[in-house]
């Protein structure tokens, strides 16, 4: 029987070590890794934060291609004299029986989406994307890669972190190497020829609004719109249609979400494409404030555009920040989903909301995503999800198979929370956290009456957990990787209960959702109760069309639809509210969503 498994040869990056691939004995070995197509690495120590610089390629002809690297490219590129001067250069080629063109531009790509996804603090030289359509043999990608990577892992496991813990990071899901959908990328041609034709025209204040719920791949179309951007001028290969004033682009990534801000820094950081002297990602205020309206952006991405303010707030001293960022940019990309819309700061009415797509829409502008793309769901699951948020009813749970999405609910908090902890610690199941409404008091960088021994808790009866980042990390060391972690990937959040203000965004595998007092159910309809509720930004009333008046229905609906909607694989649920919880219970039927545990007093 034929032997597939791969071939991982790592020599020295010099001349030298192309020759030592061509004195590797085994006949079979160096007639794969020098006469058939190749993927190969590259990595050299250069000093300063990202220290490692790590450079992925593929050829059909490793010698020529690794001579023109270390003689030529050094001549004419920046990126490889960087390179060239770096220490340890080491030269890995991967090889494959059934490697052909298209098979390794795609495991370049898969590798780019895999190191770009790692929080190890490497720079990642090459900027391209090469995700290929289908061919033959496509189907055995992903498993010839998976082994590639094992391999790669027990030489360097730093660098190659095992597979599940890359791809439960955030930076991983937000990384612009993904393979787009048909939909993302017939949505990405359309926007990046709006761009091309509005920058020709000299246009200002061109609106594109995508639209799309929860999951639908916002952000990854985002994420690749900025990286293909960023990296159109002056690199071989890609069109010269965006150049502009001094041949740069001056694109611009924005998002009114701290979490959200951290992982599209670290990404573009990553790829060198970013840095705080560049200001290239960050908050919508810093812009505004910092550009005048005679010398505009060429093109603003903003995410989450459901968050921008719409009334002054301390830090912005402005009315309304499409409006403001309208009027310093050519072209405005806004990805909008009024469903997760949080604060009265940044509350649009329906008509609001309407008007905007209507403005796109006639300008042929407007782009709708309507795949659901995160929860691994069957539809009658969304259905029932859509129906509990929205419709405001329980109906009876979807019949689940131990294999599809594992939607339950608990009798008691404690319960839930050993449960998620159970999935956060196996590895097959990844990441896993538990959220709540925001009915709990919490105040950033404060204590409890002001005594540093107290935590912000989510107490029900005689359970209690602390919640939004409070818990310390168990080392000096795990503090300063903190610092580069989205809430739900810091290894001590496990022991804690987060938010929308810490979730949002982000994806979970398994989320273990608490339904606070907020929320309850009357006359057989689920009710929002905002007097129960700690959260202001969502409660207190706000100036509209001259009146005082108040949105807390509407955003503590779209609170609970953020917070249900974070779990790829599986939901779980507990009420605090009795009649709530008793309604859902009775929706519960399956047994095999039955929890075996002994029900538990909590109220």
């Amino acid at each position: 029987m034929a032997d597939l498994t791969p071939i991982v040869q790592k020599v020295s990056y010099s001349e030298n070590g192309l020759d030592q691939l061509k004195l590797v004995s085994d006949e079979r070995r160096k007639n794969l890794l020098l006469d058939y197509p190749t993927v190969y690495l590259i990595t050299a120590e250069g000093t300063g934060k990202n220290a490692l610089m790590l450079y992925v390629g593929e050829t059909n002809d490793i010698q020529h291609r690794t001579l023109q690297h270390l003689d030529t490219d050094p001549r004419n590129h920046e990126e490889w004299q960087e390179i060239s001067a770096g220490k340890n250069g080491e030269l890995v080629v991967i090889g494959h029986p059934h490697f052909n063109k298209s098979m390794t531009l795609d495991i370049e790509n898969q590798f780019m989406l895999y190191l770009s996804g790692s929080e190890t603090t490497y720079r990642l030289m090459n900027l391209r994307t090469n995700a290929q359509g289908m061919y033959y043999p496509k189907s055995e990608k992903n498993h010839i890669f998976s082994q590639i990577w094992r391999k790669l892992h027990r030489m360097n496991s730093d660098v190659f972190p095992v597979e599940r813990e890359i791809q439960d990071s955030a930076l991983f899901k937000a990384s612009p190497f993904h393979t787009l959908t048909p939909d993302q990328r017939n949505a990405s041609d359309w926007i990046l020829g709006r761009i091309e034709q509005a920058l020709k025209d000299n246009q200002m204040g061109q609106l594109i609004v995508v639209t799309g719920e929860a999951g639908s791949g916002k952000t990854v179309l985002l994420s690749s719109l900025f990286y293909q951007l960023m990296t159109t001028i002056n690199h071989e290969g890609q069109p010269q249609d965006f150049v502009q004033k001094d041949d740069r682009l001056d694109a611009r990534l924005m998002v009114n979400h701290d979490q959200q801000v951290r992982v599209y820094q670290q990404i573009m950081a990553k790829l060198g494409l970013y840095s705080k002297s560049g200001d290239q990602v960050g908050k919508p205020t810093h812009y505004i404030q910092s550009v005048t309206t005679d010398k505009p952006f060429d093109v603003v991405l903003v995410d989450e555009a459901h968050l921008l303010y719409t009334q002054g707030k301390q830090s912005y001293k402005g009315k309304n920040q499409l409006d403001d960022l309208l009027k310093r940019s050519r072209v405005v990309i806004a990805v909008l989903d009024p469903h997760q819309m949080l604060a009265t700061n940044g509350y649009r009415s329906p008509e609001q909301f309407k008007a905007l797509t209507d403005r796109a829409a006639k300008a042929h502008n407007l782009i709708p995503l309507k795949n659901q793309l995160r929860m691994q769901a069957d539809d009658d699951t969304l259905q029932w999800l859509n129906d509990f948020i929205f419709a405001h009813k329980i109906n009876q749970l979807p019949r689940q198979d131990s294999k599809g999405y594992d939607l339950r609910i608990f009798t008691n908090p404690a319960q839930m929370a050993r449960a998620i902890q159970r999935k956060a610690k196996d590895e097959e199941h990844g990441l896993s956290r538990i959220l709540a409404t925001f009915d709990w008091q919490y105040v950033n960088n404060k204590h409890p009456d002001d005594d540093p021994e107290k935590l912000w808790e989510v107490r029900i009866g005689s359970w209690s957990m602390p919640w939004n980042l409070q818990l310390p990390a168990d080392s000096k060391r795990q503090a300063r990787r903190n610092s580069a972690l989205a809430w739900a990937e810091q290894p001590q959040t496990v022991d804690e209960v987060g938010s929308t203000f810490t979730i949002q965004g982000l994806d979970l595998n398994y989320a273990g959702v608490i339904l606070g007092p907020s929320v309850g159910y009357e006359n057989g309809r689920v009710v929002s109760r905002p007097e129960n509720s700690a959260n202001h930004n969502a409660t207190q009333k706000r100036s509209f069309d001259d009146k005082k008046i108040s949105v807390a229905l509407t955003l503590l609906q779209n609170e609970v639809n953020v917070l249900m909607t974070r779990g790829v694989h599986g939901l779980y649920i507990y009420a605090v509210d009795p009649q709530l919880r008793q309604a859902l219970l009775a929706a519960q039927q399956s047994p095999l969503q039955n929890v075996a545990e002994k029900p538990e007093k909590y109220e």
